[in-house]
């Protein structure tokens, strides 16, 4: 069995083509296959291969402490879902490409998927507000699923997002708006840079779609969550959509 993990982590990181190195020397040791995105924020990586070189890949990233808290996303596999293994030196862990969306010094604030289940069931936040899921995803990977009557924007970069969403704020002013992504990184970014923009109403989902799978389920959610390996998407079981025998 394959073992996947997905996870992503914000710090100061002073000598990316160090740490690039690094992951590179211990994934190719391990023979693990995925994409590992380096920047001077942080880190972001897709990863698949064998479980313990996976643990003794993320055990060594753990023992930085800029990386001690980092948290992964766990799914499994019976072949390996990705080519080869590609290390790359960004400007970013993702792409946004604006001022006040960078985690370093602050997150904005978060909610649990269960804390977001309850939310749903009842049908409004803790304090009475309607919820209104904001879905920070592009339209090919919302095609595959998305929450129940999420807020969906026609875009196809990341990058589009505040503009393709200034329409809809002005009517989102009296929601509880949380918003959503694969594994959090994007929503993480959104969040901030939002909130800093003014949208004091807005709240980040912790671990995104797949965190959310793992702790609740299906709940509320319709289809699957797009993955960007040839697994394609995964249910909320975290079974992939294609999976061929090893």
């Amino acid at each position: 069995m394959i073992v996947n993990i997905a996870a992503y982590h914000f710090a100061v990181i002073d000598d990316p083509p160090q740490l690039a190195a690094w992951v590179r020397e211990q994934a190719e040791a391990g023979e693990l296959r995925g994409t590992v995105l380096v920047a001077g924020e942080g880190i972001n990586l897709f990863l698949a291969g064998a479980a313990a070189p996976v643990e003794a890949l993320l055990d060594g990233l753990r023992a930085d402490p800029r990386f001690a808290g980092l948290v992964v996303k766990y799914s499994h596999s019976r072949s390996q879902p990705f080519a080869r293994l590609k290390v790359k030196l960004k400007k970013e862990i993702i792409a946004f490409r604006r001022d006040k969306a960078s985690p370093l010094r602050e997150r904005a604030p978060t909610v649990t998927p269960d804390t977001l289940a309850r939310w749903l069931d009842r049908g409004h936040d803790d304090g009475g507000r309607r919820v209104v899921l904001l879905d920070t995803r592009n339209r090919e990977e919302v095609d595959y699923g998305s929450f129940a009557d999420a807020l969906t924007l026609p875009i196809d970069n990341f990058t589009e997002l505040p503009e393709a969403l200034a329409p809809h704020r002005e009517d989102l002013a009296d929601a509880t708006v949380v918003s959503f992504c694969t594994g959090g990184i994007r929503c993480e970014k959104a969040a901030l840079w939002l909130r800093a923009d003014g949208m004091d109403n807005l709240l980040q989902l912790d671990g995104g779609i797949l965190g959310y799978f793992e702790q609740v389920g299906g709940r509320h959610y319709q289809g699957r969550c797009f993955v960007f390996d040839e697994r394609v998407a995964l249910d909320p079981a975290l079974q992939p959509l294609h999976d061929a025998a090893a």
